[in-house]
């Protein structure tokens, strides 16, 4: 391949390679050619031009295939306009030869091809340039297309195009000549053909005026005809022909006007005849009169669907504008033709005439107008409708009958009456809040006009309206209540109007159907009143007989919607609704039979109608409350279940007898029974099978069925992937909610609410916007299709074997079109069947059944239709995976081989060649890997078989599946296969587009088999690329959209496995010019593309995008960009406002999402720019509150208008289209992504939030970009989104506004020092949280906005107590809401809403306590120091700081009733958290803030807020001493008690205590034992914050000391959760807790010390068995406190230093650590849990702490030892000096005075002594060990314990080797604390103790400080050293003097030195005495621990 990347043709190569490789290698070269022209030095390209020009055009006669053709056309046309035009001519001439000449055979067609395709290119490119030459060439073009074979027509005719592109107005003269010969090629019988001419027309009619003026009914009438038994590729084609048309007829090209004087068509025209083609089809306007009159045959679909597209294709092209000024003239046109008798002859019909109007409505109205436009076309719909009612109304009261043509207008009138509501429901549902100006308007009268045709006659427009006020419910939830208010009381006022009844009870059940779409669902109580409703229909049915069947159907229908409501809804009428459904069908077989021979027809349809209605109900009940059904609850079920099953037995002779209309109710019954039991699992009605099976074959065989009904699933059923074969993929398009009409099987796209009213309340199918259940007949055959498949896995094989031959004895008696129909149905049945035994895991059965499904399916395999062949291949392959025999599986693939090799027909090969996939598919390439080599061959064989194109796409398809199933297995075959797929891609013509797809699937397989090999260098691999990037390059040009999209998927398979070889820079601009792409497959595409891309390369992806922005700016035309200055972002923002599909929209989420996360960071302001352009484009309807607009509002108009260009696909005319301003969905989703990029600067860098920072940043680097910078827009788009109409945009608003306060609270102001940057926009959050607090505000936002409230009070950012009122005002007004208790009147959504805004206030209330607390408590903590952490002086502290108690005094006058509203929160929360076992003891009548009704939401809302207020209860309980100031607190009914018998109304103080002590500890320790992964680290904080605050208080205290096993339960729980919880904070919580609770031991442990010491004074026994342990010293582990705490310390110490654990030193894993200082955190987490260790003695009994302190002392060695390091400034870590403390707490302990203990004792402090010396020992592998805190604790033993270590030569030896050590070191520092330390112990009063040490130490410091002569002290640190030295001294002759004389102790050292004499010693200091250097302090040098010595 790099052969051919050369700019002349690499001829000797070429001779060199295979033939069949040439044709790839020279579309390479091509390939190279098109880049390299364009970008090559144009001297070059004209020194080699002749050689070039004669090897192209050698190339024309050597029969290049279509894409060689096209891209060789490309390369001259080019050639020529960048090089010479000399020879030009003469190439044309040569072409026009070709074209020219006779010769017919289709071997000489490709090079004539090829020259039409030079024609067309050479003047698109050159056009004018070639001057007069262009009669010849049209006229011989044309010539030629009248004897050109099809694919010779649609080269010509696309030529033909290109050259009147080129040319424009110039051809005039031609073109009444293209029309004619192309006019009537408008009906060719090949589809390509037509295609080909409409574009060529589309072409023509740019210039030619004739088209739309004089021409224009003649051009309607020839594109209705070409719509007659069209495909959908001509429908898009003719149809944009058709609008753009009409569209120009009706606003003329100005340049087009001006030269010829037109007379211009007006609107009504235009309209009238594209209505013709609507109503009449292509039968035009020559019949005779009397044709017309009588109606003749309905207009084929094909035609109505092409009009509808044209419709839009026509109002598209006009644009938004136009359509917002005629918008009423458009309406009541499109609504006349929904009423006009030809659109709606049959039901069907009706129903597709509706679809049609409906999708005109939806493509124009939902795209082209922006959300103040839609509210404006609102209005409209709205006048329409009720102009409707009135005339029904009129007709309807005229009980004369004068009015005679009036029962017709009504039955019109319904279709029309679907239509509005229809879309007045979606506009409503799509601008969900936003609407409210609609729905509110007094003048507009919406709800009112809606309600009114609730009564009207026909049932299908009663239902629409119900529909229409789901929708508005669901828009704007505030409305659901009052709507289901009004019309329960209309149903009561006008129960004897059977529409009423009917009417309202749709609506009602259309709202509760609605309710799980609103999340604060409705109040409880309409449960009950919808039931009673229900019952009083059911029970007055029979009263009447007018209103029987009315009450009947709207009674069932109403429970059947109660049903959607759920479980804790239902529950508590189930046993009414059980009673219900028992009552409705006989109790018994006898009764059953009494009552066939009652009753007359009217009786019967209403029993029918009721029992469909029971079942009905019962089903909804199975499908939404599956907890409720336990077996009883299924037993009692069946019992109706199976009555309902003998019945439909006896119908047949009922209907007989009362006659057929029963029929109906009937199949109504049967469908609700199949639904129900569908439902259920099928063990539960075993019984029954026999009956069933007989039921439900005969419903699907058609046995009783005289017309030929078919089913709706088999699609469903066959694979997505066949959707090729079946042209399934329709379904994916813009068109497919009218395109499904035109499918095969019956009443395809027919849906409509009137075919199943109980569909209006069940959940709609996703993708859909209105349920549309299918026909009665179809939904029958449906339902007994997949309860089939349910029921077959669980039948007995016997039955099996006697259904599938039944099965083909049915097929084998049916004859005709009857035949296919009941063939279609067994299929489709025995498909399910096979599903639902793979599903199961179960067999097929025993051989003979195997036989007769493989006779059953093999039969199928050569059936004339390609549907049920598709369904026999699945059910082939379904087959050999439930059988999963090799043997079978082996025989199954024989029997296609076989017949693939001798047949010729194309229907068996395409059928055994999709057997043949479908059997790889399911068995997977092991199963069938001995079959894979044959298959492959016939494949690949049966693939190049050019005669039959169908052939080609079956075989390429099931290539494709055995490539994907076969993995790595496949390996082998990929180059034979990839070849192939080349050389078909380089030869089948482009109009074969099904050939096309199948061969990107299998370019796709092939790409994912190689896989990673891909990236590799080797040979074969880099040849195996370059195909796969030829075949992508190939597919890419191809015209058809499901093409470029198969190889846009190929590439992105290419990227994943080798990105580097993938061409960002084509791919993008490629993807960006797919996005404004018609077609919704290839927008997918695009999008799923750039996701993958946008995952690794972003900004490539965005450079790339812009680049191409950038080339449309500069003037060069690229065809329907909407990539402007905002780039490839922007455009995705704008698409999401125009995209509807829900995998397109989320697919641009991520993109934009993962864009984002890599770009937002560097590029800040664009990124913020745009999000702001979103939130800001307000439309008037738009933000409640003005904000102060920082700029002119003239530019940021200007640049929303550029922002989103808007997207079309369709009418790429240039006038600029006015843009839509963002809509709510896509303003909630920048919000969001707001959100995202202040947490993602949050991650990259601090500076984001240090105004000081960022500015010198960005005065070091203008460039650079900080987002504290944008600080004013941030709270400028938070306010806006805050402010807005749309709920779900003030959520996310409120969030963002949180965001922000959050991170940017504690910023300071460089300008003004000791404020913060947010106090300016003071103003801004208030205003944007007070909408929120008003009345009418949902409870979701108001909650929402306490948070912020919350969080704004306590950041701390306000200084002014006046400005912090406004906010605190709010949180004032909603506490009153809080107290004002359950059941309030006005309720709109349900109690759980209540409840969660509720605890959302006191939540509040909580934080902002806890803040005023803290605030309070560090202002208490230093006194005379402001709170401010500010550096500034003291006096400009002006009047604006806040006092330290200023936030509490806010707080303070709430209290008394927060208190008791928080207590009762928690009480609720404590009786929520009760194991379900335990359920019975709730209150029956729910807590403070729940009803018991909605117990399960409430406990969620309970759960994210509990934790705040149990902090804030702790801490007032603190403070007032648990409530000890209140008066005697009433216990008010409203908040129940925790225990049963306090509710005496005078409780004593201390019973009270205990009561909340029991609370808090209770909710504390519930929560704290399993706290759930998800939960927040702030609710254990916030826990274990209250536990610390609750035990300092001293009640707390004395009620834990008292209960011991509490305090243990407490200290296993919260060791507990330091094994689960890992973050520092939580474990030095964790440490202050247990703290408290042994402080709290303490306390009670000195008290009964001390009351025993006052009762028995001589007795000092008494004392030594107090605390634990008693005499024996035995701590039982569970029940003593000591224990539970040494085990959760020593956790803390171990998990800090595991080297204290000596197991994990005899593991021979363990490598020795060297000592290490512990990071700060550590640190004092250490030090903590060693001063807690070290009081643990103090609590036990003396024997009890011999117990305990020999681990106490181990471990406190052990921290010394391994934290001691030296560090550069000698500080001293918090872990040594706790350490060094609790050395000191335990050596001088009490228990030393103990006598029976002494020699314990003794044993016991020497043994440690001896430790730490050994641990102090120098060492080469510690070189850093901090010899002075090893010391310290040495002396601190020496002073403490002199006692026990006095004359113990051993250990004295050691300690003065360590002072030794110390005095010789080399560090001054060390030095000096020796002294000092030395000090302590020479002056240390136990003469025995101290005098050794004197003996051995002084003479060594005598010698030191006598080396100071020689050398003086250089640094501070020497210089002290000696000082701490010269005071030993001093004290030593201190000490002497005051034993003997003065004179004593310097001869005492002489005698024992010789060679000091006393006057050395004089000398020695005497310097030193007289120096003005004090040695009094020492420095702080000695640790605050120690200076007690």
């Amino acid at each position: 391949m790099e052969l051919a990347h050369s700019l002349l043709l690499n001829e000797e190569a070429l001779a060199q390679i295979t033939e069949a490789k040439r044709p790839v290698f020279i579309f390479e070269w091509l390939r190279f050619l098109d880049k390299v022209l364009v970008a090559a030095n144009k001297v070059d390209v004209k020194e080699k031009q002749k050689k070039l020009v004669d090897q192209l055009t050698g190339l024309i006669s050597s029969a290049p295939g279509p894409p060689t053709r096209k891209l060789l056309a490309k390369n001259l046309a080019t050639l020529y306009s960048i090089g010479d035009t000399f020879t030009v001519f003469q190439t044309l001439d040569k072409c026009n030869d070709i074209i020219k000449s006779k010769d017919d055979t289709p071997a000489y067609l490709p090079t004539k091809l090829a020259a039409v395709a030079c024609v067309g290119a050479f003047y698109e490119k050159m056009g004018r340039m070639l001057g007069s030459s262009f009669p010849d060439t049209i006229n011989n073009l044309l010539k030629a297309l009248k004897s050109a074979e099809s694919q010779g027509r649609g080269e010509i005719l696309l030529s033909l195009q290109k050259v009147l592109n080129g040319l424009g107005g110039a051809a005039a003269s031609c073109h009444r000549d293209i029309y004619k010969n192309a006019r009537s090629l408008l009906t060719d019988r090949s589809m390509a053909v037509r295609c080909a001419v409409a574009k060529c027309l589309s072409e023509l009619q740019n210039e030619a005026v004739f088209m739309w003026t004089t021409e224009l009914e003649n051009m309607a009438t020839l594109c209705f005809k070409a719509l007659e038994g069209s495909n959908y590729g001509v429908r898009v084609a003719v149809a944009k022909l058709l609008g753009t048309v009409m569209a120009t007829a009706l606003m003329p090209k100005q340049a087009a006007v001006m030269r010829q004087n037109v007379k211009r068509a007006t609107l009504e025209e235009v309209l009238e005849l594209m209505a013709t083609g609507f109503l009449r089809g292509g039968s035009g306007f020559l019949k005779s009169g009397g044709e017309m009159l009588k109606g003749g045959a309905s207009v084929s679909r094909e035609v109505r669907v092409g009009v509808t597209q044209a419709y839009v294709v026509f109002v598209t092209t006009l644009g938004g504008q136009w359509l917002e000024r005629n918008f009423a003239t458009f309406l009541s046109h499109v609504l006349d033709l929904v009423s006009h008798p030809r659109a709606t002859q049959t039901h069907v019909e009706a129903v597709y005439s509706r679809r049609c109007v409906s999708f005109m409505l939806r493509a124009t109205l939902g795209s082209l107008l922006g959300e103040k436009a839609q509210i404006a076309a609102g209005k409209e719909i709205c006048q329409a409708i009720s102009k409707q009612m009135r005339a029904v109304e009129a007709v309807v009261n005229d009980l004369n009958g004068e009015n005679k043509t009036g029962a017709a207008d009504v039955s019109a009138s319904q279709h029309v009456m679907v239509c509005a509501l229809k879309e007045l429901g979606s506009i409503v549902q799509s601008l969900s809040a936003t609407s409210s100006p609609l729905i509110q308007e007094p003048s507009i009268g919406l709800l009112e006009t809606v309600t009114s045709v609730l009564l009207h006659p026909s049932m299908a427009a009663r239902l629409a309206a119900a529909w229409c006020l789901r929708c508005i419910a669901m828009a704007l939830p505030y409305q659901l209540t009052p709507l289901l208010d009004r019309c329960a009381e209309r149903i009561n006022n006008l129960k004897s109007s059977p529409e009423a009844v009917s009417g309202y009870s749709f609506a009602m059940a259309a709202l509760l159907g609605g309710v799980h779409q609103c999340p604060l669902g409705i109040p409880h109580s309409k449960g009950k009143l919808v039931v009673s409703i229900a019952e009083d229909l059911l029970r007055t049915a029979a009263q009447n007989s007018r209103l029987s069947l009315q009450r009947t159907q709207a009674g069932w229908l109403l429970l059947g919607a109660l049903m959607t409501l759920g479980p804790s809804l239902v529950r508590y009428h189930l046993p009414k609704m059980l009673l219900l459904w028992r009552n409705v069908f006989p109790r018994s077989q006898k009764e059953l039979e009494a009552e066939k021979a009652r009753g007359d027809s009217f009786t019967w349809q209403v029993t029918l109608e009721g029992r469909a209605g029971a079942l009905c109900a019962m089903r909804s009940f199975v499908a939404h409350c599956p907890e409720l059904l336990t077996e009883d609850v299924i037993r009692r079920l069946m019992t109706p279940v199976e009555c309902a099953m003998t019945m439909i037995s006896h119908v047949p002779a009922i209907i007989k007898v009362h006659g057929a209309h029963l029929k109906a109710s009937a199949a109504m019954v049967r469908l609700r029974l199949y639904d129900i039991l569908a439902l259920l699992p099928p063990k539960t009605y075993e019984g029954i099978f026999n009956a069933l099976l007989r039921e439900l074959v005969a419903e699907f065989t058609l046995t009783d069925n005289s017309s030929n009904t078919t089913t709706s699933l088999l699609r469903s059923l066959c694979h997505y992937d066949d959707s090729v074969l079946m042209g399934s993929w329709l379904q994916e398009t813009d068109h497919k909610s009218i395109e499904d009409q035109l499918q095969p099987n019956s009443a395809s796209g027919s849906g409509a609410l009137e075919h199943d009213p109980s569909s209006i309340y069940l959940r709609v199918p996703v993708g859909e916007a209105i349920p549309g259940p299918l026909p009665l007949g179809v939904s029958v055959i449906d339902a007994s299709v997949a309860l089939f498949g349910v029921v077959f896995p669980h039948v007995s094989f016997k039955h099996r074997l006697q259904m599938l031959d039944h099965f083909a004895e049915c097929i084998k008696q049916a004859k005709g079109v009857r035949q296919q129909s009941v063939q279609l149905n067994i299929f489709t049945a025995v498909l399910s069947a096979l599903k639902g035994l793979a599903e199961n895991k179960s067999t097929l059965g025993p051989e003979e059944v195997r036989k007769s499904a493989l006779a059953l399916v093999m039969g199928a395999l050569d059936n004339s239709n390609p549907i049920l062949r598709c369904a026999a291949g699945e059910a082939l392959g379904r087959m050999a995976q439930v059988v999963g025999e090799a043997t079978f599986i082996a025989r199954m693939a024989q029997t296609s081989f076989d017949k693939l090799k001798s047949a010729r027909d194309v229907v068996s090969r395409t059928g055994h060649s999709l057997a043949l996939g479908c059997l790889h598919r399911y068995v997977g390439g092991i199963g069938s890997g001995q079959h894979l080599k044959t298959s492959v061959s016939i494949l690949l064989a049966l693939a190049q078989d050019g005669s039959s194109h169908e052939v080609q796409t079956w075989a390429l398809h099931s290539l494709a599946l055995i490539v994907d199933s076969s993995g790595p297995m496949y390996r082998g075959y990929v180059e034979p296969t990839l070849s192939l797929v080349l050389t078909l891609l380089l030869t089948v013509p482009p109009s074969h587009t099904e050939v096309h797809q199948c061969l990107g699937r299998c370019l796709g397989a092939l790409i994912t088999t190689v896989g990673p090999e891909l990236q590799g260098n080797g040979a074969t691999i880099s040849t195996i690329r370059s195909s796969c990037l030829v075949g992508c390059a190939i597919m890419q040009d191809h015209s058809d959209s499901l093409v470029q999209a198969a190889a846009i998927s190929c590439l992105q398979q290419l990227h994943m496995f080798a990105p580097r070889h993938v061409n960002l820079s084509s791919l993008v601009p490629c993807l960006c010019v797919h996005l404004c792409s018609s077609h919704l497959l290839l927008r997918r595409a695009a999008v799923a593309c750039l996701r993958q891309l946008a995952q690794r390369e972003a900004s490539e992806v965005c450079e790339y995008a812009m680049s191409l922005a950038k080339k449309a700016g500069d003037g060069k035309k690229v065809a329907n960009l909407n990539i402007t200055e905002t780039g490839l972002e922007g455009a995705l923002f704008g698409m999401l406002d125009h995209e509807t599909d829900r995998k397109l929209c989320s697919d641009i989420h991520d993109t934009l999402g993962h864009m984002l996360s890599s770009l937002a960071v560097e590029k800040l302001s664009h990124w913020l720019k745009l999000c702001k352009d979103v939130l800001a484009a307000t439309t008037d309807v738009g933000g409640a509150v003005a904000f102060e607009v920082e700029k002119d509002e003239d530019s940021e108009k200007k640049d929303e208008m550029d922002d989103d260009i808007m997207f079309t696909g369709l009418g790429e005319d240039d006038k600029p289209k006015p843009s839509v301003a963002p809509r709510w969905v896509t303003r909630v989703f920048a919000a969001d992504c707001l959100c995202r990029i202040i947490l993602l600067c949050e991650n990259a860098d601090k500076a984001h939030f240090d105004l000081a920072a960022a500015r010198s940043a960005k005065s070091k680097n203008p460039k650079g970009d900080l987002l504290v910078l944008h600080l004013s827009d941030l709270i400028r788009m938070a306010f806006m989104a805050a402010t807005d109409h749309s709920n779900q945009l003030r959520m996310a608003g409120l969030q963002a506004l949180e965001d922000i306060i959050k991170k940017f609270a504690s910023v300071p102001e460089p300008e003004f020092p000791g404020h913060v940057i947010l106090e300016q926009y003071q103003a801004n959050v208030g205003a944007a949280l007070r909408p929120a607090f008003s009345p009418d505000t949902p409870s979701d936002i108001t909650a929402k906005a306490s948070q912020v409230c919350s969080t704004w009070i306590g950041s701390g950012v306000v200084s002014d107590l006046n400005d912090l009122r406004r906010v605190h005002n709010l949180l004032v007004s909603s506490l009153d809401k809080a107290q004002a208790g359950k059941g309030s009147s006005s309720q709109l959504y349900s109690e759980s809403a209540t409840t969660m805004e509720k605890l959302a206030v006191l939540k509040a209330w909580a934080e902002v306590y806890v803040v005023a607390m803290k605030i309070k408590k560090e202002a208490e903590a230093k006194p005379d120091k402001t709170i401010r952490s500010g550096d500034e002086d003291e006096d400009d502290l002006g009047a604006d700081v806040l006092p330290p108690d200023s936030l509490i005094t806010l707080v303070q006058p709430e209290l008394p009733s927060l208190s008791r509203l928080w207590l009762a929160m928690l009480r609720d929360y404590a009786l929520l958290t009760l194991p379900a076992e335990f359920s019975s003891q709730l209150p029956p009548d729910g807590g403070a803030f729940y009803t018991p009704e909605t117990i399960d939401t409430a406990r969620l809302h309970y759960r994210g807020s509990w934790a705040p207020v149990l902090h804030a209860v702790a801490l007032w309980l603190n403070s007032t001493g648990f409530g000890a100031c209140e008066e005697k607190e009433e216990v008010s009914s409203k908040v129940p008690a925790l225990h049963s018998g306090a509710l005496s109304t005078a409780k004593t103080f201390e019973e009270s205590v205990k009561d909340r002590m029991h609370l808090m500890l209770g909710v504390s320790i519930e929560f704290l034992c399993f706290p759930r992964p998800e939960e927040p680290i702030e609710h254990v904080m916030s826990c274990l914050q209250a536990l610390s605050t609750l035990l300092e208080s001293p009640c707390a205290k004395t009620h834990i000391a008292e209960d011991q096993l509490l305090a243990v339960e407490l200290l296993n729980v919260l060791h507990r959760l330091l094994l689960t919880r890992d973050p520092p904070v939580i474990q030095l919580q964790v440490t202050a807790v247990v703290q408290e609770i042994i402080r709290a031991a303490l306390n009670h442990l000195q008290q009964q010390k001390s009351n025993k010491g006052k009762v028995k004074e001589g007795q000092i026994d008494s004392q030594l068995i107090l605390g634990e342990g008693g005499e024996t010293g035995e701590l039982v582990p569970g029940s003593s406190l000591v224990f539970a705490s040494m085990e959760l310390l020593v956790f803390i110490l171990v998990r800090h230093l595991p080297q204290l654990n000596t197991r994990v030193k005899e593991s021979p894993s363990h490598v020795p650590m060297r000592p290490q200082r512990l990071p700060e955190e550590s640190a004092r987490l250490v030090a903590n849990t060693v001063a807690i260790l070290a009081e643990l003695p103090l609590l036990c009994s003396p024997a009890g702490s011999m117990t305990i302190l020999p681990t106490v002392l181990f471990l406190i060695t052990g921290v010394l030892r391994e934290t001691a390091v030296k560090t550069a400034d000698n500080s001293v870590s918090t872990s040594v000096s706790a350490a060094l403390q609790g050395i000191k707490t335990i050596i001088i302990s009490p228990v030393a005075r103990v006598d029976n203990l002494q020699t314990q004792w003794s044993a016991l402090v020497r043994s440690s002594l001896a430790s730490v010396l050994e641990d102090s020992q120098p060492d080469e592998s510690r070189p850093d060990l901090d010899e002075i805190s090893m010391l310290t604790a040495i002396t601190l033993f020496l002073l403490s314990a002199s006692n026990e270590l006095v004359g113990v030569t051993v250990l004295q030896k050691g300690c003065m080797e360590r002072f030794r050590n110390a005095l010789n070191s080399s560090d001054p520092w060390v030095q000096a604390r020796c002294y000092q330390l030395l000090l302590s112990v020479f002056q240390h009063s136990t003469r025995p103790l101290s005098t050794p040490y004197i003996h051995a130490l002084a003479p060594l410091l005598v010698e030191k400080l006598k080396a100071v002569e020689r050398s003086r002290p250089k640094t501070a640190a020497e210089l002290q050293a000696v000082q701490e030295g010269i005071k030993v001294l001093e004290n030593l002759v201190g000490m002497g003097e005051e034993q003997n004389p003065a004179v004593d102790f310097p001869q005492r050292l002489a005698s024992r030195h010789p060679w000091t004499h006393p006057s050395d010693y004089q000398e020695a200091t005497s310097g030193w005495q007289s120096s003005d250097v004090g040695y009094g302090d020492n420095h702080g040098l000695i640790p605050d621990t120690v200076s007690p010595l």
